[in-house]
């Protein structure tokens, strides 16, 4: 088989090169002959720094890089801290001036290392280290949520801030110091909730069986003129099988599945008239084995008609108003055949219990043919699903207008329970 002309030429240079060994090479030099292997001069005296000297760097100054004689330019600049982020910066066309454009961190230790190149083309490097001052008293810290476990691959990730964040440029640069790593390839994005919230979901729902690292890289990154963040616990998650459930209220029946594929059909009966179940996705936010649920608690006055007290068993909530798939004993004659509940999903004492052990926080209940309202995306529980992909990267604040754009914006939720 005949090698490409440019393969030859590839080969041809390596032979070049292996031949002449420390002369000149016919590949390794530039137009002036100079081996690009050269090791750098020191460049300690052809470039100053505005840095030099202090104890603790000022990070609200910009840094800045000179080169000090005509016979030699600045050719590139890097300057990072310890924990690996950049800074943002910009050389002049002339090659004399270098700048910072993104700000330095507070409390952080920095190595600048500045390229150079002579009049007769050769290389030079200075290095260059300081340590940026403490930041003021305001901190932005983050809480990273839920807490470390297993959850269903509906669970989305909290970001909440101890202080509001209003302005956009603000918004991403906390945005981007959040980092949601996975065990497998996914699309995800954060979505501004409100000015000290944010949530984190993929695309479509978790991989099952993935794991996904989280953290806010924030500690002492300017994010207003007068508050900089703090350091935040980092967040393991697992995610297990994907368990998701269709609740279809026309035909009063559950059809749980998991890993897409059918494992129970169950009877149920949502809310009836005046009462009607949510439609849309919901993601379990917890399991209670026992609730003792009053009608008092959701407006219905003591004695009326539609009043009840009763213990309620294998409760697994859906809302943070109430809203529960649980046993319901008493409606088991509807059950599969009519709606009768004030908005809950009801189902046979042992239905219930086995849903219940079923079940994780973070899994999936899915109504729809409901005659209520769809749930709202934020406030009562996690309905972040409900939001289209496109929807969703609006509220990014890197990607859109970084604002809670979804309709009724927050929904203003109250722990109670609706049987």
């Amino acid at each position: 088989m005949s090698h490409t002309p440019r393969t030859r030429t590839v080969l041809s240079c390596t032979v070049l090169v292996a031949a002449l060994g420390a002369g000149l090479s016919a590949c390794g030099g530039d137009a002036r002959g100079n081996s690009l292997t050269a090791r750098p001069y020191d460049a300690a005296g052809h470039v100053t720094f505005n840095t030099a000297g202090a104890e603790r760097v000022d990070p609200d100054k910009p840094l800045e890089v000179t080169s000090k004689d005509k016979d030699s330019r600045i050719t590139d600049v890097t300057a990072s801290d310890g924990l690996g982020r950049q800074v943002a910066g910009a050389l002049s066309a002339d090659g004399t001036r270098w700048h910072s454009t993104g700000p330095l961190a507070a409390a952080a230790d920095y190595t600048v290392r500045v390229a150079t190149e002579n009049k007769d083309g050769a290389p030079g490097l200075k290095t260059l280290r300081f340590h940026t001052a403490d930041a003021g008293k305001d901190r932005l810290k983050v809480t990273l949520g839920p807490k470390a476990g297993t959850y269903g691959v509906g669970q989305p990730i909290t970001a909440q801030l101890s202080a509001p964040v209003k302005d956009k440029a603000a918004r991403a640069v906390v945005e981007r110091s959040l980092k949601v790593q996975s065990s497998q390839n996914v699309e995800g994005a954060w979505y501004w909730v409100d000015s000290k919230e944010l949530h984190y979901r993929p695309r479509t729902y978790w991989p099952a069986h993935s794991t996904v690292n989280v953290s806010a890289n924030l500690n002492g990154v300017k994010v207003t003129d007068t508050l900089r963040g703090a350091d935040a616990k980092p967040l393991s998650l697992t995610f297990g099988d994907r368990v998701e459930a269709l609740v279809d209220s026309g035909s009063h029946h559950m059809t749980v599945r998991r890993n897409g594929k059918e494992i129970k059909t169950l009877p149920v009966t949502t809310g009836k008239p005046g009462f009607s179940t949510r439609n849309g996705i919901k993601v379990i936010l917890g399991k209670e084995s026992f609730v003792r649920m009053r009608s008092g608690s959701v407006g219905i006055a003591a004695g009326s008609s539609e009043s009840y007290d009763l213990p309620v068993y294998w409760a697994t909530r859906v809302t943070w108003s109430g809203e529960y798939v649980h046993a319901a004993p008493w409606s088991v004659g509807s059950q599969g055949s009519a709606n009768t509940s004030h908005g809950c999903v009801g189902m046979s004492t042992g239905n219930a219990h086995w849903f219940f052990d079923t079940v994780r926080e973070g899994d999936v209940v899915r109504v729809v043919n409901s005659e209520g309202e769809e749930m709202a995306p934020f406030g009562n529980g996690f309905g972040d699903w409900n939001l289209s992909w496109a929807k969703w990267g609006e509220g990014s604040a890197v990607t859109g207008s970084g604002r809670n754009t979804a309709p009724g914006g927050v929904e203003q939720a109250r722990l109670r329970p609706q049987l």
